[in-house]
């Protein structure tokens, strides 16, 4: 009988980076995501296919249970099946039933956004394996990629939520009922450009001076940014988060970098220089973006549950 799990995927409002030293955060959970569907085979090995949005397959392999017990690396041409391979390793030591049946596993993915686009192919998979296998998917992911865990928590959650690492490191995850008014004025931009976020986080703590100070600005700007009434209002928050950011990372904005001339506010949303941004209009500003060359502009309520 064939077990299907799903997770949503997921955008970060405030909080990028810092969060993972205790800021408050505003984590939005999209209405894209990925399915893993799970099937028995008479075997002991996983045969594993991934589908993109378009229903092409971007990854298919087949790994056997000793290759997983091992750790077993195939070299630098297979990275995927390296990551796959230390993401079950991890949750056998988690889960170590796991590898004790007499039987394998057919295991399909099926995500329903593009790959590229940085919504979480990652997490959703963390989450998806961890409900599968009956583990704690903070741990799994933890013990994988890293990261402050916001991406799961949206994964699990169908509102947006405040997410906040404790002072032990343990998440805390408060569900929004997030009545923006205006979201018909917010807009989500695909740039195009992949990061990595074990990239994007070494860097952040090669730039860390100063940061206590800069968590109770942000505190105090997710706290706002949650009861801003008016659009202008918004905009101004989120420029005022985003020049505080620019200073930790010693980075442009989005809009200084790319889009000076934009009329409205831009945000970055997780690792800057990456994949959506959030564009603030009074009115549509498709037409800005494609004419820049970036023609995927996603209205908020068409990507955020």
């Amino acid at each position: 009988m064939k077990k299907t799990f799903y997770s949503n995927g997921k955008l970060l409002l405030t909080g990028e980076y810092v969060v993972l030293d205790g800021a408050k955060a505003i984590a939005l959970p999209t209405k894209y995501g990925q399915f893993l569907d799970i099937e028995k085979v008479p075997e002991q090995i996983i045969r594993w296919q991934s589908y993109d949005a378009d229903s092409t397959i971007w990854f298919e392999d087949q790994i056997s249970f000793d290759s997983i017990r091992n750790k077993e690396n195939f070299g630098s041409q297979a990275g995927i099946k390296n990551t796959l391979i230390e993401i079950l390793y991890e949750a056998a030591q988690l889960n170590p039933d796991f590898l004790n049946s007499d039987t394998g596993y057919s295991v399909t993915t099926r995500l329903t956004f593009p790959r590229l686009w940085g919504l979480g192919t990652s997490s959703t998979l963390i989450n998806n394996i961890a409900q599968w296998l009956q583990v704690d998917a903070y741990r799994l992911l933890e013990s994988s990629f890293g990261g402050s865990g916001y991406d799961i928590a949206c994964a699990q959650n169908n509102t947006p939520i405040i997410y906040q690492l404790t002072r032990f490191k343990r998440p805390t995850v408060t569900p929004l009922q997030l009545d923006l008014s205006f979201h018909q004025n917010l807009y989500f931009v695909y740039l195009n450009q992949k990061q990595s976020s074990k990239s994007a986080i070494m860097s952040y703590y090669d730039k860390q001076q100063r940061i206590d100070k800069m968590i109770s600005k942000i505190d105090a700007l997710t706290e706002a940014i949650l009861v801003a009434n008016d659009l202008y209002q918004f905009g101004s928050l989120i420029n005022q988060h985003e020049s505080i950011l620019s200073d930790i990372l010693e980075m442009e904005t989005v809009k200084e970098r790319f889009f000076n001339d934009f009329k409205g506010a831009l945000k970055s949303l997780g690792a800057w220089g990456g994949d959506f941004i959030l564009a603030i209009a009074p009115d549509d500003p498709t037409a800005y973006f494609k004419e820049k060359g970036f023609p995927i502009v996603i209205p908020y309520s068409e990507m955020i549950l």
